[in-house]
């Protein structure tokens, strides 16, 4: 599967921002599908996950309850709906999947296919 993240720009602190990773192939449905990210001189952090069929959801605890992450699998596309954005936030989004059917988990080392990035830069 090949990921393409983009919805990523300059936004003031409290404002929001939707991040979409778009995915080739028929077979999306059978992905989990998480967001990472990366700020400067940091290592790559989860965000969030997503599995298959859409019914099971984790957050980092640093987004949770701002940040929303929904599938369309009929659309082969993952959002990150990011909302009262921190200038914490400010970082280069990657969308990733693990191997078809395979759990993804929270760590990087754990997935297998990631989009180029977008980023996201948030102002105080």
């Amino acid at each position: 599967v090949q990921l393409q993240a983009s919805g990523g720009g300059l936004v003031q602190a409290g404002g929001s921002l939707r991040l979409s990773c778009a995915a080739s192939g028929r077979t999306f449905r059978n992905y989990d599908v998480a967001w990472f990210r990366q700020a400067p001189g940091k290592e790559r952090e989860f965000v969030a996950r997503i599995t298959q069929s859409g019914a099971l959801i984790a957050y980092a605890d640093s987004v949770k309850g701002r940040f929303t992450i929904s599938r369309d699998n009929a659309k082969n596309t993952v959002y990150l709906q990011m909302n009262s954005l921190e200038f914490e936030d400010t970082a280069v989004y990657y969308c990733a999947a693990p191997e078809q059917y395979r759990y993804g988990g929270t760590s990087p080392s754990l997935y297998n296919y990631w989009g180029q990035g977008t980023q996201v830069t948030v102002s105080s």
